[in-house]
């Protein structure tokens, strides 16, 4: 298999879980997050590249996607949860929760999608018939919510968001050879589920809720989807969601 260029936003979790797979099946990957201390052991550990960037800062995507050049396959990953800043039930989130949650999980990945799109709608069609391929990362509260532990309605906004773009993107950017999916998990054990690791509750119900798992799903799982909708096995799916989520949407 051709040795493609893979961006990938995030250096933590799924952004790290997949980037590791991606490089092993000899991909030439470059994970962009404004954690440096993340990213930088993460290139050391798996031989990729590094980009430190704020990717809610308007300049910053364009100066990612110039440092790469070519890019044949986007995964959107970085986003945060938004508790610490105000995000709960919509009586109760602040603004400041609403704001930034909004701005760090959907306004970033439209900047980063806008910066990859004038670059890949100027690359030659390549063998595999595309210019290139777009996986954002949303979520299962942005379609199936949990009112009892996970009530944070601007991360719920900012996810649903995400299914609404990458939509519409896929409709208008077929005709050019480009695919834009959704990738959708429920509960995966990351640094940003910390929290919910440590509650009882939240593992209690994750028994019936994730029945597959019956627990948090491991971050590798994630990451073998993400692969499979990046890479050429899929190159015939564009505006699909797939749901990683062990069960949880049909689930009671």
């Amino acid at each position: 298999m051709d040795s493609r260029v893979v961006l990938i936003t995030g250096s933590t979790g799924i952004a790290a879980a997949t980037a590791e797979l991606a490089a092993a099946r000899g991909d030439r990957v470059t994970v962009t997050s404004r954690t440096p201390e993340h990213g930088e052991e993460l290139a050391r550990r798996i031989g990729c590249a590094f980009i430190a960037a704020d990717l809610v800062k308007p300049d910053a995507a364009a100066r990612v996607i110039e440092q790469v050049g070519h890019v044949d396959a986007l995964f959107n990953v970085a986003g945060i949860s938004g508790r610490k800043f105000g995000d709960g039930p919509l009586h109760e989130c602040t603004e400041e929760g609403w704001d930034v949650t909004l701005d760090t999980n959907a306004k970033s990945m439209f900047l980063m999608c806008k910066a990859a799109l004038n670059q890949m709608m100027n690359q030659p069609v390549a063998a595999n018939g595309l210019r290139g391929t777009i996986l954002n990362m949303a979520s299962v509260l942005g379609l199936a919510p949990q009112a009892q532990h996970f009530a944070t309605h601007a991360y719920a906004a900012s996810k649903g968001a995400i299914f609404g773009m990458s939509k519409s993107m896929a409709a208008y950017y077929a005709p050019h050879k480009i695919r834009v999916n959704v990738i959708a998990p429920a509960l995966v054990r990351t640094p940003m589920s910390l929290r919910a690791q440590g509650d009882p509750s939240v593992l209690a119900l994750m028994k019936t809720k994730q029945p597959l798992a019956e627990d948090l799903i491991d971050a590798q799982d994630v990451a073998r989807a993400a692969i499979f909708m990046l890479g050429d096995d899929s190159r015939m799916i564009t505006g699909d969601t797939l749901m990683v989520d062990a069960g949880w949407c049909v689930s009671g």
